[in-house]
Formats: structure tokens, C-alpha cells, sequence
């Protein structure tokens, strides 16, 4: 069974899966989809229509807008700020009438990969995608889609290196060249990885790493 908080505001039709955590002050728009094992930090708000997969952590005022997708096994730091719209604007263009907040063609998506860490204070953009196991510095603004493995930094955020699925920073990628690493290990946990024109490849089966490394390594 889901722990919840009995300050926690759940809509209509909102899926919870078992031994997920929801904290006080909580606000769960209609129709979300939440997986097992969940934990969501308190004055979180979840939009309507938000997905989000097995093992989540997010922690506390964390906003997650309308059209975002959360896989397995990501973290999302306190403070971060999701955004689903380039150009918003609170009325129609005569300022007669405020705009609807349903999705519209203006509502752009955004998919979080399994693994993925967003850190605290960060604000993500729209119409983009984090990839698996990648990793966002906090206060980071995203404005481009991340690889998988990379770490992104800054405002625009950029990547400046790739990290293990341990979360260890593998390398640093040299600046304004693409980067090529045939073989690196990580230095905590010794998987190892290839890096081809900045595109991060690993080079071990997964579900190998399934029998072999410990759960707190494995997350997806």
C-alpha cells in the first residue's frame, strides 16, 4: 500500500503504486500515473496527465507541468521548475480573455530517461528529452535535449563530461572538439564505457549487470 500524507490533495483518478512515499502539502492533479516505490517530497505539485515510472525520488517543491514523462529510477532534486510552453502568455492577444490552461498546440513535451538526475534548482525546458543516466548540474537551465551518460552544467546548459550509471563522473570532455575515448572505467565502480564523437556507449550487457552488480547500482 502507498503512504500518503493527510495533507496531501489528490484529484480524480490518480494511480499509485504500492510502497510509494507522497509528503505533506502535496498536490496531485487528475489523471497522473505514479509507479511503485515512489517517494514525492513534500509542497510538490504534479500537473495533470504527468507519467511517472518505478523508484522516482523527488523531492521537496519540486513543479512537474502538464506533458512531462518520468521513467525509472530518476531523481529529481528539490526546487526544480519543469516548463511545457516557449512562448506563454496568460491571455489571448487582445487581453479580453485568459488563455485555457488545457494542452494545446502550444503544449510542448518533455521526457526524463531511466536513470536520469536532475539537480537542485534546475529548470527544464521543453520539447526535449534527458537521456538515460544523464546528469544536471544544480541550477542548470535546460534548453536542449541531453545524451545519455553526459552531464550537462550551466545556463544554457552544456555538456561538459559523461558519468557512470553510479552517478560517478567518468571523464571531462575537452572543449569545443567532439570526444573519443575507445575504453574508460569508472573509477568507483569500474564499468566501463566508450565514448565516439561525444556519443557515450557502455560496454556491458545490461542484463548482465542485472546478476552481477548490487541494486543500488543497477536502477533501471
Amino acid at each position: 500500500m502507498p503512504r500518503i500524507h493527510p495533507t496531501v490533495i489528490l484529484e480524480s483518478n490518480v494511480q499509485i503504486g504500492r510502497e510509494t512515499s507522497i509528503w505533506d502539502n502535496v498536490h496531485i492533479r487528475h489523471d497522473v500515473e505514479i509507479g511503485d516505490e515512489c517517494i514525492i517530497g513534500e509542497k510538490t505539485y504534479i500537473a495533470y496527465g504527468v507519467k511517472i515510472g518505478h523508484r522516482v525520488k523527488i523531492n521537496a517543491m519540486v513543479y512537474v507541468c502538464n506533458a512531462v514523462t518520468i521513467e525509472d529510477g530518476v531523481m529529481i532534486s528539490a526546487g526544480t521548475i519543469f516548463t511545457n510552453d516557449r512562448f506563454p502568455r496568460a491571455t489571448t492577444p487582445d487581453i479580453k480573455q485568459l488563455r485555457s490552461s488545457d494542452p494545446d498546440e502550444h503544449t510542448l513535451p518533455t521526457l526524463v530517461r531511466e536513470g536520469a538526475t536532475i539537480g537542485a534548482g534546475a529548470t527544464i525546458g521543453n520539447d526535449l528529452t534527458i537521456g538515460r543516466f544523464a546528469m544536471v548540474g544544480m541550477g542548470s537551465v535546460v534548453t536542449k535535449s541531453v545524451p545519455d551518460f553526459h552531464l550537462v552544467l550551466g545556463s544554457p546548459a552544456r555538456s561538459v563530461g559523461c558519468v557512470c550509471r553510479c552517478g560517478q563522473l567518468i571523464v571531462k570532455f575537452p572543449s569545443g572538439i567532439e570526444a573519443n575515448f575507445p575504453r574508460l572505467k569508472c573509477p568507483a565502480c569500474e564499468l566501463q564505457y566508450a565514448v565516439s564523437n561525444s556519443e557515450v556507449v557502455e560496454l556491458q550487457n545490461v542484463s548482465e549487470l542485472r546478476r552481477t552488480l548490487p541494486d543500488a547500482v543497477v536502477s533501471c
